[in-house]
């Protein structure tokens, strides 16, 4: 679908954009009247005031007439209808987005802010944007499609095969008479010109266009004579694009066995068939260098690969001959190799003979060593006698010491029982002495602690009384 806003887009630039509109009068800036006279300028900037504030932007359907582009970029013309016109600007900054040529007596739909122009009194229209009558319609139309293949999962991308990286032979779909054709036909022999290609003509524009196009992809898909096919076509306006977008050609796509790329318009164009194919591609040339690998860089590639392969082969003649030196190094004859043996033998009986005397001086060094250790130790052995003497006497005045010892420790424990027997309240109480205690349990020292008649407890060596005060003498 081509066309430079989406009809989404013009919904997010422009909210305040309503299809119908209707004018409250009550609802209009209240002008105070004042009761001087005004001049014109003050007249127009006030009806401009309640223009640009009570009427909101607007779609207006009409016929350009008298347009006029000047110098400095901006466009003037009428826009009519059988019965009136109106005076329409669009400035610079604005048509500069527009992809198509307006033109005398050309239906459009335009956009516009209401508005005065002061200097000269006259009501115009100030273009936001426009586009070519019934393309409302469509753009309806083509969100529906979309929306509907979207959920049917014809543009998933898990569904999108990769494009085959050296295809054997191209299938091309498209109308003979194209540019787009002769763009990428010029575009393969660039870059690849051994390559088969296979043109499948149908018409891409006009009545019967979407019914030819999924004709020729379904003849394509049965065929199976190409590993990919490029749908492609020029630029134009969204109705000499609008096969396209029809149903009938997407579901061709979508069940087609081979991998199609499409190339369809400018790189701002998109269209249905753009969503379901394998890949898009901005225009039919770019379509072409997608699917063909420049023969340029492919004798580059091999020319690289070619050097790298010598210097492999290099490297490992290289190796070959280097242990092919070594390996003739060693090669000796037979003769020299059995004298060499025999001086090898030679020598491992002269090891073994050495190692045989090193081990016989080794066990004569440890045997003289062991008769040294007897030695020493025999002439030890009176020094130990005397030892032996020594420790008995120091055993026997060690014994004769801890029985001295015990002995006084003996006699004291003796005096300690003396003293405790005689500290025993036990013995002064067979002395004849007795403990007197209150009922306390209280021990009775002084008269100062009785009073008449209390009780109290006299403990004697066998046994004890109860008793009770009956006189005090305190002397």
């Amino acid at each position: 679908m081509v066309t430079a806003l989406t009809k989404t887009d013009y919904d997010e630039i422009f909210t305040r954009t309503y299809t119908h509109f209707h004018i409250n009068m009550t609802s209009l800036i209240t002008l105070e009247i004042p009761h001087s006279i005004i001049t014109v300028s003050e007249l127009n900037r006030n009806v401009k005031t309640v223009l640009e504030s009570n009427i909101p932007l607007l779609w207006v359907k009409g016929e350009i007439s008298n347009i006029k582009r000047y110098p400095s970029g901006h466009w003037y013309f009428s826009l009519k209808d059988a019965s009136a016109q109106v005076r329409c600007v669009m400035f610079r900054h604005k048509n500069q987005f527009i992809d198509w040529n307006p033109k005398d007596g050309a239906q459009i739909e335009a956009l516009a802010l209401v508005t005065l122009y002061e200097a000269r009194g006259d009501y115009q229209l100030n273009i936001e944007t426009l586009r070519q009558a019934g393309l409302g319609a469509l753009f309806e139309a083509f969100e529906q499609l979309k929306n509907k293949l979207q959920k049917a999962g014809l543009f998933d991308p898990t569904r999108k095969r990769n494009l085959p990286a050296f295809p054997k032979q191209i299938g091309i779909i498209t109308s003979p008479a194209t540019a787009a054709l002769h763009d990428v036909l010029t575009t393969l022999k660039r870059r690849m010109p051994i390559l088969p290609v296979i043109i499948y003509p149908t018409p891409v524009q006009g009545k019967d266009a979407a019914l030819n196009i999924a004709t020729a992809i379904t003849t394509a898909s049965d065929r199976q004579d190409c590993d990919i096919l490029i749908l492609c076509r020029g630029g134009g306006s969204i109705e000499d694009l609008w096969a396209f977008n029809e149903e009938i050609v997407a579901q061709a796509i979508a069940a087609c066995a081979i991998p199609i790329i499409c190339g369809i318009g400018h790189e701002t164009d998109f269209t249905i068939a753009d969503f379901v194919a394998d890949k898009r591609a901005p225009t039919p040339t770019g379509a072409a260098e997608l699917v063909s690998t420049s023969m340029e860089e492919l004798l580059q590639q091999l020319k690289r690969l070619q050097k790298n392969l010598q210097r492999a082969a290099l490297r490992r003649i290289e190796n070959h001959m280097q242990q092919i030196d070594l390996l003739a190094h060693r090669l000796t004859h037979p003769g020299e190799r059995i004298s060499h043996q025999l001086a090898h033998l030679r020598h491992l009986r002269e090891r073994i003979a050495n190692n045989r005397n090193y081990h016989i001086a080794q066990k004569q060094w440890k045997i003289n060593e062991l008769e040294q250790r007897l030695l020493r130790t025999l002439q030890n052995h009176t020094d130990l006698s005397r030892s032996t003497g020594l420790i008995d006497r120091l055993s026997t005045r060690l014994q004769q010491g801890l029985t001295r010892y015990y002995e006084t420790l003996s006699a004291q424990l003796q005096h300690y029982q003396a003293r405790l027997a005689n500290l025993n309240p036990q013995a002064v109480l067979e002395r004849g002495y007795s403990i007197t205690y209150s009922t306390h349990g209280e021990i009775i020292r002084s008269t100062n602690q009785l009073r008449k008649n209390d009780k109290i407890q006299v403990k004697f060596a066998q046994g004890q009384i109860d008793a009770q005060i009956q006189n005090i003498n305190k002397n």
